[in-house]
């Protein structure tokens, strides 16, 4: 069985995997749009401003439910994360099964433009989902 030491081995993707499968199982049936199931955000609840994930909940709940436009009304930004993260753990489950690649960007798997590009649209998002009137960013 082949394994990386960069990935960790074949094990930490499927566990990974399967974490994330059982939480998705939760959400599907503990509905978050619904008060007292999930704690509220600590960033909301003491600035009552919208933080990035605000919303992601409720957008990964109508996920499961393949409500594509609920989602992105609760949360953009978490429905753009979803096949990227997808991508994300693919490469790392090919990678770990010693699958090789037609191109490396970075000794790491990912280039440190895109980290910081990511860091950038998040905060940016962040700022633009509490602007006065722009109510269409609000998880609401």
């Amino acid at each position: 069985m082949p394994t990386s030491s960069r990935s960790g081995g074949v094990v930490r993707p499927w566990l990974v995997a399967g974490v994330a499968a059982g939480a998705l199982g939760v959400l599907a049936t503990i509905d978050p749009n619904e008060p007292g199931h999930y704690p509220t955000c600590p960033f909301l609840a003491t600035t009552g401003l919208w933080c990035p994930g605000c919303g992601s909940l409720r957008a990964m709940h109508a996920l499961t439910r393949l409500d594509v436009a609920t989602a992105w009304e609760r949360n953009p930004l978490a429905v753009i994360a979803v096949p990227l993260l997808v991508a994300a753990w693919l490469r790392w489950l090919l990678d770990a099964h010693g699958s090789p690649r037609a191109r490396r960007w970075h000794p790491t798997g990912i280039a440190p433009v895109v980290v910081w590009t990511g860091l950038v649209l998040v905060l940016a998002y962040w700022v633009a989902r509490n602007v006065p009137g722009w109510t269409w960013l609000s998880p609401a």
